[in-house]
């Protein structure tokens, strides 16, 4: 339905206008009304009507001025003129502005009508004519954006920056984002990038979405959809699990480096897809992967060797003999920081922590063969393994059967094991270690390991490892060596404000007070 603005300064006419033909039947929809030539002029920049019905003469400004101040600013609508004068020079100064049609009052219905349809197809033809050229726009930046990403082709050699902006391709940095539903079993995710963002991407200047290989590609072009992006990130990823029913909450997203020419799109592309198929090493509730999370491909990243298989099959045997539930607990820490380095892909992985499994069982089998302990089947830990999306369920797995083994070969005690988690935690503080992760490697509960563990030290989990924190970086502001934020980071605070408050709770002073006053000299 096309918007179709009336202007005359009688407002018997105006009305008259109204209902001198069916409107919506003939296409148009009446947008407004003016009784001037000044309130005209307002409302055709503002309202971008594709008709105007104008009457030549009215107060503050003729009709004939009002058209030609519209198209200097460059309104393409279509006039059609009204006049009480059959007055040629009137009709030849209308034609010079673009106006198609010049009729006199009183209006014969049926002159007006032919005058409409006119428009009408015209207005239809332009439309038709408007939305190829755009298909056609979008097919060949789409076209050029898979070459761009996929790094089959170059930004092609003919392609002037004119071009360029025409296809709404120029920024000044680029970054691509790969997302897709947190949960396994659901389908395509289904929601607006742009309302995710809060931004407004009229023509996709702020971002293009396409698909590649399957997968659901964003491309941000330029520093204000990046740092919005950024904002995004930084609001939902403080949260951990993202709050129920929040944008996070059902989404997964993996992003590369950002890039600032269309020719290293593919750079940002290929960090992104190699995070995206290394989902499986995430942490437990984790959504977000950052290309900054990728291993260091200088590093000589090492295939799986059957030497390490040996190794930790020795090391977890030996471990589960003496009962030795600290040491069980780190040799799967260490398990999964070795896997998360290797370069196989994620199948050969899991193949490699099922024969580690079966070879322990057997091991075991082995050693206690006047006992019956409960392992599961072959076929269901092959089973159980192939089916899991993640190293941390595995590993969790793992440790719960080890716990299994201890308790059936005779050493069903667990009076250290508070003493193995402080442990524990004095040697991983600077990591982002969390009661419900570390739980379960020791083969209990979080919840109810969260209650022995504040009923035996006389405060929560959570409050203990602050302490560890504030105490170690207490130490490294005496060393003179880094700055705060830097401290912060190396005690495992990512955030460097969250660091000031927890340090001022637990010292009563600033990082910087304490630091000064105790003779420090590093700049802050």
């Amino acid at each position: 339905m096309y918007k179709l603005l009336i202007v005359d300064d009688e407002s018997l006419i105006r009305d008259g206008l109204k209902c001198i033909m069916d409107w919506e039947e003939a296409g148009f929809s009446i947008c407004g009304e003016a009784a001037n030539g000044e309130d005209a002029l307002q409302m055709i920049l503002s309202l971008q009507p594709e008709l105007v019905l104008m009457d030549v003469r009215m107060p503050k400004m003729q009709g004939l001025d009002v058209v030609k101040a519209a198209r200097e600013q460059d309104y393409k609508g279509r006039f059609i003129i009204l006049s009480g004068y059959s007055d040629f020079k009137y009709a030849q100064t209308a034609i010079r502005y673009g106006v198609e049609f010049y009729l006199t009052k009183p209006i014969d219905e049926d002159d007006l009508a032919e005058a409409v349809e006119k428009i009408k197809t015209s207005l239809d033809s332009e439309l038709r004519t408007s939305d190829n050229i755009e298909q056609l726009k979008k097919k060949a930046r789409n076209v050029i954006l898979h070459e761009l990403i996929t790094g089959t082709d170059g930004v092609p050699s003919h392609f002037s920056e004119q071009d360029i902006e025409d296809m709404e391709l120029a920024a000044d940095v680029y970054q691509v984002v790969l997302y897709e539903n947190f949960s396994r079993t659901l389908g395509s995710p289904s929601y607006s990038f742009a309302e995710l963002l809060k931004v407004t991407n009229r023509d996709d200047r702020t971002f293009n979405h396409l698909e590649e290989d399957h997968k659901d590609v964003i491309l941000l072009k330029g520093t204000y959809a990046l740092n919005r992006f950024r904002d995004f990130l930084e609001h939902y990823e403080g949260v951990n699990p993202p709050q129920k029913g929040s944008p996070l909450d059902t989404l997964f997203l993996a992003y590369g480096r950002p890039v600032h020419s269309l020719s290293e799109l593919n750079q940002s592309y290929q960090d992104a897809s190699r995070l995206i198929a290394r989902r499986f090493f995430c942490l437990q509730g984790q959504h977000t992967l950052s290309y900054e999370e990728l291993p260091d491909i200088n590093e000589s990243t090492q295939p799986l060797q059957q030497e390490k298989l040996a190794e930790y099959t020795d090391y977890l045997v030996g471990y589960l003999q003496t009962f030795n539930r600290k040491n069980v607990a780190e040799t799967l820490a260490g398990l999964e920081r070795y896997l998360y380095g290797v370069e196989n892909d994620i199948t050969e992985v899991k193949l490699f922590l099922t024969d580690l499994y079966l070879r322990i069982k057997e091991k075991i089998n082995l050693v206690y063969n006047t006992l019956d302990i409960p392992f599961l089947s072959n076929s269901t830990v092959i089973d159980y393994i192939e089916k899991k999306y993640y190293l941390y369920e595995i590993i969790q797995f793992l440790s719960e059967q080890f716990e299994m083994v201890m308790n059936a070969t005779g050493n069903p005690s667990r009076n250290s094991v508070l003493d193995d988690i402080l442990y524990y935690i004095d040697h991983n503080y600077q990591n982002n270690i969390k009661l419900e992760s570390i739980a379960p490697l020791f083969g209990y509960n979080s919840a109810y390991l969260g209650k022995i563990f504040n009923k035996t030290v006389g405060e929560s989990f959570n409050s203990y490892v602050d302490h560890i924190r504030i105490e170690h970086s207490k130490e490294l502001l005496l060393e003179n060596n880094y700055k705060v934020y830097e401290i912060a980071e190396r005690v495992g605070y990512r955030n460097v404000d969250y660091f000031h408050k927890k340090f001022r709770k637990y010292v009563g002073e600033s990082p910087a007070e304490f630091r000064k006053k105790n003779g420090g000299t590093v700049e802050e």
